[in-house]
């Protein structure tokens, strides 16, 4: 075995020794050597397609780590994206699906590239070494047969000296050998080079396909998806604008500081009321005629600077929205608190204090014949005043005397003010507010702090079930 094993060695080593005498020999041109034109320009085509495909492979490996790369921080940043994203806001759950959404593109994208685009190209680069292994026999057995054909020259040149007929055949069958060898290599690598090159365009038009038509996928689809999550932040941007995330003041926050209308100071009423100095917001509900009309907005709530006024500075506005001089002052006086919750409620313009009543008989049978006349033309005034100030109407039993009280049906609880009735449903958003439906009725009550008393809500308590809170005003209207 030892034996076999330094033949082998031995033999190789010859062969390598010989080989490389022959290069030296032909490179220093002291012999000639075998030429092929054809082969040469097929292994220039090689040799040129191996770069390529070589190049492609690296570039195209790296593209797939940034895509990857990408994919991560993709996920990262939607990730955040979903967090920042408050449940509370608009299209939250659909930002969520489409944030999930995004993230399976881009498994699908890398997925698809990594198994349809790089893998055959590495496929296709790895047939260039095992030709390449064999250009490097087939040059190696092109060196032995031109050193055979050498060494059975030489020994033809010297045949006619020493006649040695042996060394004559022996070199020949040797030379037969390498020269069978060396033709069987290059033929196949003649068949096997043209057709590798041409290989080379099929290959490339369906990869480059597979590549082109992932990514305009890929970009079409995720356009779609960025394209919804602009609408659900538009939408977002829209709702903000309407005040619908805006954060309420604490408690004791800044207060606003509100400046008293001239109806409040006693000043007389403006000229027409067509320019009244404090005109109502298109957001105050007019009554509603039927179940369709939508819900009007409840009034921001907002801190008062000071505590309302005392019921001697309140002028009585029901009587400026039904100005019949005939009501009794006293009256006037016991529901003066009354009148100045409405008042600041429904911001209507003041007309001028009451004159003072005669309570002589005469007037009193004057008061009771033109009781229905009375009626009629309050019931007209308050549409008009309606109509003009866009208010709810606020409607008064008539009193057929200054000392009359109302009937006993409507005899207000302790500490009640006025009662009203719900003319739109409301869900209560904090904890100290009053949810009620169309048709409840509530008893208005004063604040227990008059410091807590906001713009546009009253505070009082459902009939059906005795809660208590705060309420938008325009919600209602007084019964």
């Amino acid at each position: 075995m030892a034996e076999s094993k330094g033949a082998l060695i031995a033999k190789s080593v010859q062969k390598h020794a010989g080989r490389a005498k022959e290069k030296l020999l032909q490179n220093l041109g002291k012999v000639d050597r075998t030429l092929d034109d054809i082969f040469e320009e097929h292994l220039q085509n090689f040799n040129r397609q191996h770069q390529q495909a070589t190049r492609l492979q690296k570039e195209f490996n790296n593209y797939i780590r940034c895509i990857r790369a990408v994919q991560t921080a993709s996920k990262s940043l939607m990730e955040a994206i979903t967090e920042v994203y408050e449940s509370s806001w608009s299209g939250h759950d659909l930002l969520y699906v489409q944030a999930q959404n995004m993230e399976m593109l881009w498994q699908d994208f890398s997925h698809k590239l990594g198994d349809q685009v790089l893998i055959p190209l590495n496929t296709y680069t790895n047939q260039f070494p095992e030709v390449r292994k064999k250009i490097e026999k087939r040059g190696r057995k092109l060196v032995d047969y031109d050193s055979q054909r050498h060494s059975f020259q030489n020994l033809q040149a010297n045949a006619a000296k020493r006649r040695d007929d042996v060394k004559i055949t022996r070199g020949r069958e040797q030379l037969e050998e390498a020269k069978r060898t060396y033709e069987v290599l290059n033929s196949e690598l003649h068949d096997e080079l043209p057709a590798l090159h041409d290989s080379r365009v099929l290959f490339y038009v369906h990869n480059l396909q597979t590549l082109f038509s992932a990514e305009q996928l890929f970009h079409a689809e995720s356009s779609k998806v960025f394209a919804e999550l602009e609408a659900i932040t538009d939408k977002l941007a829209t709702e903000s604008q309407r005040g619908s995330y805006r954060s309420r003041p604490a408690a004791n926050g800044a207060h606003v500081v509100q400046t008293p209308s001239p109806a409040l100071n006693g000043d007389s009423p403006p000229d027409s009321p067509e320019t009244p100095n404090t005109p109502k917001t298109s957001n105050t509900p007019s009554t509603p005629k039927t179940s369709n009309t939508p819900t009007p907005d409840a009034p921001a709530r907002r801190e008062h600077s000071s505590p309302p006024d005392s019921p001697a500075k309140a002028v009585n506005s029901v009587n400026s929205v039904n100005p019949v001089n005939s009501v009794n002052s006293v009256n006037a006086n016991v529901n003066a608190n009354e009148d100045k919750k409405v008042e600041e409620l429904y911001d209507i313009p003041v007309g001028a204090e009451n004159e003072s009543v005669n309570n002589n008989d005469e007037e009193k049978r004057q008061i009771d014949k033109d009781e229905e006349k009375i009626t009629e033309k309050k019931e007209t005034d308050i549409v008009k005043t309606d109509e003009v100030y866009d208010i709810p109407v606020v409607s008064e039993p008539v009193l057929k005397a200054p000392n009359d009280l109302p009937p006993s049906g409507a005899t207000l609880a302790p500490g009640a003010l006025y009662r009203v009735r719900a003319t739109y449903r409301y869900t209560r958003e904090d904890s100290d507010e009053l949810s009620f439906d169309v048709g409840d009725i509530i008893r208005v009550v004063e604040y227990d702090d008059p410091d807590e008393q906001e713009e546009g809500w009253l505070m009082g308590i459902k009939e059906s079930t005795n809660e208590k809170g705060m309420f938008p005003a325009n919600f209602t209207r007084p019964i």
